[in-house]
């Protein structure tokens, strides 16, 4: 008993266990920015953006078009959100591009 070290009711953990965590921690933040200028200063929630831009390129869900004048432009916003798991703990960065309402 004089070898454990730290509480015993809390279970074993291993040093593989420990670098997972501590990797998985590094790709994500845990605040969320209010605006799209907050954002776009940490690395964390640009990745999540290209992220959110791949998907609508891989799906082929949008593509640009020259404006005229007969078209109506819908407009767009950013919307953040931190990812959690089932003990609260977050586990990664959600960002979604939705249209925004008139």
């Amino acid at each position: 008993m004089e070898n454990i070290i730290g509480q015993i009711d809390k279970g074993v953990s291993t040093q593989n266990s420990i670098s997972n965590f501590c990797k998985h921690m590094a790709f994500i933040f845990q605040i969320k920015p209010k605006t799209i200028c907050d954002a776009l200063k940490d690395e964390n929630w640009v990745v999540a953006m290209h992220d959110e831009l791949n998907q609508f390129t891989r799906n082929n869900v949008w593509f640009f078009v020259p404006k005229s004048d007969c078209m109506n432009v819908i407009r767009t916003k950013w919307v953040f959100r931190n990812m959690l798991d089932k003990s609260e703990v977050i586990t990664r960065n959600k960002a979604r591009l939705v249209a925004k309402r008139v």
